[in-house]
């Protein structure tokens, strides 16, 4: 059974919110929005972090500033209630209709955090569902600058492993990775799963899909998980040997998402901030514990609590599985010395849905 209705009935009180720009531009040049979003009620904050990609988006939210009520409901299931039929995005339509779910999850995980500081308990309390050592592997992006230029490919993975030998990786293969680049990843030992990016159309990640390139990174790494690849009668074909090893992140938006796949997975990326709403949260991790469905977690790239959230839910859901949440650091181009490594103690607060600092 879903473990919403543990947390729906407890009493929440908003008196006001506000809006605080978090955004950040990396060494690489990446540049991330984000809004942290600040629930205020009964001397408690409750946080939580919008992680919509667009700039657009963010100024538009921030520029309208604190124009909606949440004053009428009085508990945190009427809360959600609420922000299921506002328009959060009253100010301006979205660029990406998606991000509805990414603004959505900010508030509802804000108001989450709010309600339970509101009533002295910390999640897992509440949940009674301990959290046990986090397993977390590193997503890299590594890109040739031009074909044929191994260390370009390499070094990001290769400098990780130098400062954290045991160091998981989830890294996102491109079509002209050469032999080299692909034996030398091979002989690192280090490759947990391979983003295929074929569910993507019009983003920068988007990656073309070709039956040959599959079945390239498939025999290659034979145990990968293959993640998001492109579903066509080509692919299908290249893919059958390996369904066992095939799962999905960016189409999972619901429970109807997951029945809906090509294939049952054997595990399927449950992200909260895709997703969107607390209650099809965990309607999706009880869907995948009574199927037989293995979850993992995945990041937005989070600069705030955003970060702290996902792995406090993937430490108590899903703890043992590759969980795309590595801490904060691992996205710097030079990662610092001194990183918590995976298996990950985490330290809740006392009370809310947080870490310590």
């Amino acid at each position: 059974m879903s473990l919403f209705p543990k947390l729906a009935p407890l009493p929440l009180t908003v008196d006001s919110y506000e809006l605080t720009a978090l955004d950040r531009t990396f060494e690489s040049g990446f540049e991330r929005p984000s809004t942290l979003i600040t629930l205020r009620g009964d001397g408690e904050v409750g946080l939580g972090e919008d992680v919509v990609y667009d700039d657009l988006d963010h100024i538009a939210h921030r520029d309208a500033g604190a124009v909606n009520d949440f004053s009428g409901p009085a508990t945190l299931g009427e809360f959600c209630e609420l922000i299921g039929g506002l328009d959060l995005f009253a100010a301006a339509p979205p660029v990406r209709d998606f991000s509805r779910r990414y603004r959505r999850w900010a508030y509802e995980s804000a108001a989450l955090d709010l309600a339970l500081r509101q009533a002295g308990k910390a999640l897992h309390e509440v949940l009674g569902r301990p959290l046990r050592p986090l397993n977390f592997v590193c997503s890299v992006r590594a890109n040739p600058a031009e074909e044929g230029d191994a260390e370009h490919v390499l070094d990001p993975i290769s400098s990780r492993l130098a400062k954290y030998p045991g160091t998981r990786f989830k890294l996102d293969p491109q079509p002209d990775w050469s032999d080299e680049v692909i034996e030398r990843l091979v002989s690192s030992g280090a490759v947990d799963s391979l983003d295929l990016k074929g569910c993507y159309q019009g983003t920068p990640v988007d990656v073309d899909a070709s039956p040959e390139f599959y079945e390239r990174m498939a025999t290659a790494f034979p145990d990968a998980w293959l993640e998001d690849p492109e579903m066509n009668e080509e692919t299908i074909a290249v893919l059958e040997p390996h369904r066992d090893r095939v799962t999905w992140d960016a189409p999972i938006h619901s429970v109807a998402d997951i029945e809906n796949l090509t294939w049952k997975p054997r595990i399927v990326n449950v992200k909260p901030s895709r997703i969107g709403g607390l209650e099809d949260l965990f309607a999706a991790y009880a869907y995948c514990e009574r199927e037989g469905i293995g979850a993992y977690g995945g990041g937005q790239t989070e600069l705030s609590v955003g970060r702290d959230q996902i792995q406090y839910l993937a430490a108590m859901m899903h703890p043992d599985t590759p969980n795309d949440v590595a801490p904060s650091g691992y996205n710097e181009t030079n990662v610092p010395a001194g990183l918590p490594t995976s298996p990950l103690e985490l330290l809740p607060r006392s009370s809310g849905f947080g870490l310590q600092d």
